[in-house]
């Protein structure tokens, strides 16, 4: 089809079922509005977040997502999730103020940073957002005397080893520590009515869910002994988000699922949330980089990864290899690299054929720091200047945390999702999007039903609400 084309940035484009991410790419490119026709951009399945939403309802029904809008806080990705009905996981008062503006009640709100900043305590209490976190003595006198009558939750230290990034080193009580904990809140008067854990960002052992869960059963039961009714569970983040992930959100199910029955039934009233990010957005977004400029150098001076070359069939006789420059990098959207300590996987747009002679090959951001390197050893067909690379996704811990630095500013983003997705979540979205729908019979709304078939119409919306 011929994609409809809107000025960048304020529609969500309706497409056909069965467009590739490079077809995507390939459309984003025609597209009116942009600055440059060479500049970095994003495509974004927003279809991609509406399946995985499915999956979290079906999968881990007991669980309420409050999303983790440190990962990804495109406004889009926000507005949509928000209509959804799901809670979010705030840090901070920026982080707050953004979700009451797009109409978030304060009860769907965690003020999730066990380290607060007082002037962003006053701003919760001033609003209403009384469920936050804690983990050391101090935090409960601050409490004490900037929001009193405030949730809390006890955020314990539970073995992140197997993650990428461990969150232990900073937060969280160790459990011999709970007691003491307790007691100050006791004696302090506050109302503490439950635990929280994370297993740590990109994790990549489902055992470490089942280890946390019985290290907060054993707080519970401590918090019962002394008199506490506890009656929340937060199980943190952690919950891998895109196809190539170390394990599956599957198997993490597989493990979560009858623990929480035996330990927190349904019986016990205790509600359990979580704080997933790159689970919605991680498989979301895929970023089109322009390669603008390139240097013909010797294989020797590609040095790092010689033995993944050898293993491709590099011999030592293969002189030329190539170094990349392309217009998007580590104090950009490839941030992850250092942050998130992600891999990336660069994709020519022209595929070249499958037999294309590939060479040793670098990829360098656009700024003046030699820091500033994607990948410093990857097999590539020969790209012109001028040509596209893409990365999958490039959802979790990217676009957030970018920078302008050198001047360069962030790629800009083109939103799409299919109408197959589309259409069992219409009403609801369509009263607060700009939805670009394509004038045919086949995908009018106005024609054609809102429920597709079956398997579609078990989704639901707003299950938390």
């Amino acid at each position: 089809m011929e994609a409809v084309h809107e000025d960048i940035g304020l529609a969500i484009r309706v497409v056909d079922d069965g467009l590739s991410c490079v077809d995507i790419i390939e459309q984003s490119l025609k597209a009116v509005g942009r600055e440059e026709k060479d500049d970095a951009f994003f495509v974004v399945d927003m279809g991609d977040i509406l399946l995985k939403h499915r999956k979290w309802v079906s999968q881990l029904p007991r669980v309420e997502p409050f999303y983790a809008m440190k990962c990804n806080n495109d406004p889009k990705v926000l507005k949509m999730l928000a209509r959804l009905g799901i809670g979010f996981d705030c840090a901070s008062k920026i982080e707050m103020q953004t979700m009451l503006g797009l109409g978030v009640q304060p009860s769907k709100i965690v003020y999730a940073n066990p380290c607060k900043q007082a002037s962003h305590i006053r701003f919760s209490a001033e609003c209403g957002i009384s469920l936050m976190t804690f983990d050391n003595e101090m935090e409960l006198h601050k409490i004490k005397k900037l929001y009193p009558t405030a949730r809390l939750l006890l955020r314990i230290r539970t073995d992140d080893s197997k993650s990428l990034c461990q969150l232990g080193i900073k937060f969280g009580a160790p459990l011999k520590q709970c007691r003491d904990l307790l007691k100050v809140s006791q004696d302090l008067k506050l109302n503490v009515i439950g635990v929280s854990f994370h297993v740590g960002s990109g994790c990549y052992d489902p055992n470490a869910f089942g280890t946390a869960v019985l290290a907060a059963r054993s707080v519970f039961d401590l918090a019962a002994q002394m008199g506490f009714e506890f009656t929340m569970l937060d199980i943190g983040g952690g919950f891998p988000g895109a196809p190539d992930a170390a394990i599956t959100f599957e198997e993490v199910c597989d493990i979560l699922n009858p623990l929480l029955d035996e330990q927190f039934p349904a019986s016990s009233g205790v509600r359990i949330i979580a704080e997933p990010g790159r689970f919605y957005a991680a498989s979301a977004f895929n970023l089109a980089v322009n390669v603008v400029a390139r240097r013909t150098v010797k294989k020797s001076q590609l040095k790092e990864g010689e033995r993944a070359l050898e293993a491709a069939g590099v011999k030592e006789s293969d002189e030329l290899g190539f170094m990349y420059y392309v217009n998007d990098g580590v104090y950009g959207s490839f941030n992850c690299l250092v942050f998130d300590h992600a891999t990336v996987h660069p994709e020519v747009l022209d595929a070249k054929g499958k037999d294309a002679v590939k060479f040793p090959s670098s990829i360098w951001g656009p700024t003046c720091d030699s820091l500033d390197c994607i990948s410093k050893s990857v097999m590539l067909p020969k790209v012109d200047v001028g040509e596209w690379l893409y990365f999958r996704n490039m959802g979790a811990y990217t676009c957030s945390a970018a920078s302008s630095f050198n001047g360069f500013k962030e790629p800009s983003k083109f939103y799409f999702i299919s109408w197959r997705v589309l259409s069992p979540f219409y009403e609801e979205l369509d009263s607060g999007f700009d939805l670009s729908i394509p004038c045919r019979a086949e995908l009018d709304h106005k024609a054609a039903p809102i429920s597709v078939g079956p398997e579609l119409l078990k989704i639901s919306v707003s299950p938390y609400s």
